[in-house]
Order: structure tokens, then C-alpha cells, then sequence
């Protein structure tokens, strides 16, 4: 395990485990947390694994620290401390699973709204008070939030102060699953497992032409898969599968 206080990093082989460790301040975001999630995530992009994101003790992150909030001036604002990282973080070239438990509100919400997936448990609260105090959620839910779960259910939460409950967030996908607060870091590997068992290649370029804009389509979409095509192991898990069905089909006739 490594990192700074605020960051645990658990590495494995296909992928790595991010724990948000200020359980005290029920994990606020703070410049440490900041500045040790970009190292982690410059680890990440040399070397492409699945991250998964989780809060030590009950809760995911309470949002950003407060008091430090407090402090920042116009030019704290136009320097985009959180907006900068969540984005890192969106961009990375693998897959990213937030496990939810508890709060994620304000930073942390836009933490979790940055991941590719989210599990929580039945106790997960999810939401953005930020106008309440006398600011906004700039760290990427004025846009991400109306793409997860639509433009009214978004307004209410960005506008409104509406947090919503784990089974509110299930119905309307923000989360992908819940499962209970001792399984979540297992539900978390059991995503990752399906996903490592995708071509990883694949899965670096699915995820990249997804998120390609709008008017890059088709041109984006055939480059990646001339580059795939291209490449040993879409031949092998071609063959594979061919193999596989021949075998079925012969079993049939028998």
C-alpha cells in the first residue's frame, strides 16, 4: 500500500484501489487529497488499470473541506483545484468504479459523477448543497449530472438541494448497483472482473470514443477500430469464439 495520509493506494495486478482516507472529517476533499489523487492518477495513465474509489469508514466524501472553502478567492476559483482533478480522473484510460457508501455530497458527488461506474449501499446519500452555501457545484455536476440522470432531476438537485437516496439513485441509474456496506469493495472487484475480462485494448478505446465529441463521429469511432483490427488478440478471441461455437455445434449434431 502507498500514497499520502489522505490517499491509500492498494495496487494489483489489473487494477488499483483508491481510499479516501480522512474518515475524521468524514473524507472532505482538501488540497493533500488533491494533490495525492493526481499522483495517483499519473500512475494510472503510465500505466492503464481499473481504479476503484472508496471512503474509509461509513461515508464516501462529505464534499470539499469546508473551512479551506471558506478561504478561497477569486483566483482559487479561476485555477479549478477540484474541477481539474474530477476531470483527470474522468479522462483516465481505464475504467473508474466509485463505491458509494454513506455521504457524497458537494466535491464528493462530483468525485462519483466523474466515475465510469457507481455501487452504493442502502444507506448512500448522494447530492449537491453547494448553493446553500453561497456557491456552486463547479467541479463538474453543472454538466455531467443532466448527462446521468436528466435535465429535471439534475435542476432539482443543483437548484433545489434535493439529495437523493440510495434507491432513488438506483431507479434512475446513477447507481449501477447496491450492496451492502460489507460487500461494496467486493461488488466493486466483481465489476472490475467483467471489465478485465473485456481485450483491454478494446476497453481503453471503447471508453475513449464515448467520450469523443459529438462531431468527431464516425471518423473516431473507425480509427480505433482499424487499430484494432489490426492487433493479435482481436484474432485470438475471434478464433476462440469460432472454435467455441463449432464445438457447440458439433456437440449439437451428437
Amino acid at each position: 500500500m502507498s500514497g499520502g495520509a489522505s490517499l491509500l493506494v492498494e495496487e494489483g495486478g489489473d487494477r488499483v484501489v483508491w481510499r479516501l482516507n480522512r474518515p475524521e472529517v468524514r473524507n472532505a476533499i482538501d488540497r493533500e487529497m488533491v494533490a495525492a489523487l493526481h499522483d495517483a492518477c499519473a500512475a494510472v495513465e503510465d500505466e492503464p488499470k481499473v481504479v476503484l474509489i472508496i471512503g474509509e469508514g461509513a461515508v464516501f466524501a462529505a464534499g470539499a473541506d469546508i473551512a479551506q472553502l471558506r478561504e478561497r478567492g477569486r483566483d482559487d476559483a479561476l485555477r479549478g483545484i477540484n474541477s481539474k482533478i474530477f476531470d483527470r480522473i474522468h479522462r483516465l484510460p481505464a475504467p473508474t468504479i466509485g463505491l458509494l457508501d454513506g455521504y457524497a455530497l458537494g466535491g464528493g458527488a462530483e468525485l462519483a459523477y466523474a466515475c465510469d461506474f457507481r455501487i452504493g449501499t442502502p444507506r448512500t446519500r448522494i447530492g449537491n448543497p453547494e448553493t446553500g452555501l453561497g456557491i456552486l457545484a463547479a467541479a463538474g455536476a453543472a454538466w455531467r449530472l443532466a448527462a446521468l440522470v436528466g435535465e429535471p432531476l439534475a435542476k432539482e438537485i443543483l437548484l433545489a438541494g434535493r439529495v437523493l437516496t440510495a434507491a432513488e439513485a438506483l431507479d434512475v441509474r446513477l447507481l449501477n448497483e447496491v450492496a451492502e456496506p460489507g460487500d461494496l469493495l467486493a461488488a466493486g472487484h466483481r465489476l472490475a472482473d467483467r471489465v478485465t475480462a473485456q481485450a483491454p485494448l478494446a476497453t481503453r478505446l471503447m471508453k475513449a470514443v464515448f467520450h469523443a465529441p459529438r462531431d468527431a463521429h464516425p471518423f473516431v469511432d473507425d480509427v480505433a477500430q482499424a487499430v484494432l483490427f489490426e492487433t493479435a488478440e482481436k484474432h485470438a478471441r475471434m478464433t476462440a469464439f469460432l472454435d467455441r461455437r463449432a464445438r457447440k455445434d458439433r456437440e449439437g449434431r451428437g
